[in-house]
């Protein structure tokens, strides 16, 4: 079975309480994460500072020996606050790099009015860990149809 990535932080930090001014203060935050089999999802919102604007999530699965960067998406059904844009993301990564590579460290870079601000997670980068799935829990087989009952009149 492919891997898991498990993240080593909140995978929802947009649902935390004080988001919203943390992205107002920062301009830049992650907003959620989801492993899935074509790699990580995930999105951010940026402090809506100008039209023109680019978010980027650069990762490594080598602690930085080396690092590959993807541009984020706009997101035009985002939030209505006005203030803020999301953007979505899709770090590209295949099971057997996972399993070859266990830790993933990625950061957000947002590009705006000649400004760059990132999300580092405070500086520690956002860490995932690849891990095996498990075997299924061993359990008694059971047919399916045992618990029916049949009625007769």
């Amino acid at each position: 079975p492919p891997p898991l990535l498990e993240p080593l932080f909140p995978p929802q930090p947009g649902a935390s309480p004080g988001f919203a001014e943390r992205v107002r203060q920062h301009k830049v935050r992650l907003e959620w994460v989801r492993a899935e089999p074509a790699g990580l999802r995930g999105a951010v919102r940026v402090l809506n500072l100008a039209y023109e604007k680019a978010v980027s999530v650069r990762y490594t699965l080598n602690r930085w020996a080396s690092c590959a960067e993807v541009p984020a998406a706009y997101q035009p059904a985002g939030p209505a606050d006005g203030l803020t844009d999301r953007f979505a993301f899709l770090l590209p990564l295949g099971p057997a790099t996972v399993a070859a590579e266990p830790t993933l460290e990625f950061a957000v870079r947002y590009r705006v009015a000649g400004a760059e601000y990132w999300d580092n997670n405070e500086g520690a980068n956002y860490r995932l860990r690849g891990r095996q799935r498990g075997p299924p829990a061993p359990g008694p087989l059971q047919d399916p149809d045992s618990t029916a009952w049949i009625h007769f009149i």
